[in-house]
């Protein structure tokens, strides 16, 4: 059997049936930065931006964007999302860390809703604060932890269950 769960036996790709699997509360914490000039990060803070509050439009984008990730990555199930949540967290003198936590009650996990809330909501403060800093980066885009579902749970710190 082959390991990697979106191919078959013969290399061919699929998406995996998850109709036998039970339901359970399954939930997702996944983390990015974007790296900026200590001014950029200031007018982000202050609310400065004159293209508006860049932490609800960048909240808002995770959101619709967790919403979506079944049309953004092939094999992924389309899921009705029980929650998504996106918190930012000022680094000081220049990033900004960007946490999204997606739940559902379902047969497959949200992590790549978790990764792809925090890649767009990366995208839209480059997008929002581009005029004043395109030297603006994104990384360490990466899964904290998951909870729920037949692989166990997960923890960066911890590693696997």
């Amino acid at each position: 059997m082959n390991p990697l769960t979106h191919f078959d036996d013969a290399g061919a790709s699929r998406m995996v049936d998850v109709g036998e699997k039970p339901p359970t509360q399954r939930v997702a914490v996944a983390s990015g930065r974007v790296h900026m000039e200590p001014g950029t990060l200031e007018l982000i803070v202050n609310r400065a931006v004159s293209k508006g509050n860049v932490f609800e439009v960048a909240r808002i984008a995770g959101i619709m964007a967790a919403k979506r990730t079944s049309e953004l990555i092939p094999l992924c199930h389309p899921l009705a999302l029980n929650s998504v949540e996106l918190e930012f967290q000022p680094l000081p003198p220049d990033a900004l860390r960007i946490v999204a936590t997606v739940r559902v009650f379902g047969r497959t996990g949200v992590e790549m809703e978790a990764l792809t809330a925090v890649s767009v909501a990366g995208l839209t403060v480059y997008d929002m604060c581009k005029a004043v800093d395109r030297r603006m980066s994104l990384g360490s885009i990466q899964l904290e932890q998951k909870s729920g579902g037949q692989n166990g749970d997960y923890s960066r710190e911890r590693g696997p269950a």
